[in-house]
């Protein structure tokens, strides 16, 4: 049975794009963001599903699980916990595992991606949608997926990546100062999230619509 868990404590707000943004962003997207952003990431949802499914391990952690677009596409031996930071879009996940019967979803919780309390080695698998470009931390992000999903476990991403050269670099930088009202960072790098080794040792592939996002997966 999903349950919505607050923490008593938040996380410290941050300079650039901090929790705080993060949370106000999502509040006033909450109540629209299936219908606006839910086709433009549907491909990217999908495939990281599809990926999640293809692995081995059960036990699924789903960072930034936002609204549950997500959760109808796991198979049924995934046990699924979802955390986001907004409440408000943790509501309507909740709705969702109700509504859909949902019985694989464990937990919803309200938790700091960067500071989740959950034991080393707790999950198999750890997929993060559209969250990386989000959270005020990537590099402390990552580092915390890595310390909650076991050795030989498997850490996903799906988010945009900024170009780095040509037409869509110069958009892209072009639109960062509003990164705030949007919720992400348009020019985010890889650099911003992988380390050199870990990039290294990333596979990545292109997502549709027009390659925007990308799909990439860490063995841990």
């Amino acid at each position: 049975m999903s349950q919505i868990y607050r923490p008593h404590q938040q996380a410290a707000p941050h300079s650039a794009l901090d929790a705080n943004a993060v949370r106000a962003a999502y509040r006033r997207w909450a109540g629209v963001y299936d219908l606006v952003f839910g086709g433009v990431s549907r491909w990217g949802r999908l495939r990281a599903a599809a990926e999640v499914n293809r692995l081995p391990g059960t036990r699924v952690l789903e960072v930034g699980v936002g609204t549950g677009l997500a959760l109808p596409h796991y198979n049924i031996d995934k046990r699924i916990t979802g955390i986001d930071l907004s409440a408000e879009m943790l509501a309507r996940a909740h709705e969702r595992v109700r509504g859909e019967r949902l019985k694989n979803v464990d937990a919803l919780l309200e938790l700091d991606a960067e500071s989740t309390g959950f034991d080393d080695g707790a999950f198999d698998i750890a997929v993060a949608m559209f969250v990386a470009s989000v959270v005020p931390n990537p590099r402390v992000l990552m580092a915390e997926l890595r310390r909650v999903v076991r050795p030989g476990g498997h850490i996903l991403f799906v988010n945009h990546f900024a170009a780095e050269r040509g037409l869509r670099w110069w958009a892209e930088r072009t639109l960062a100062p509003a990164s705030r009202a949007l919720g992400w960072h348009p020019d985010f790098a890889f650099d911003a999230l992988f380390s050199p080794d870990e990039r290294s040792r990333t596979h990545f592939a292109p997502v549709p619509p027009f390659g925007l996002f990308t799909l990439a997966r860490l063995p841990n």
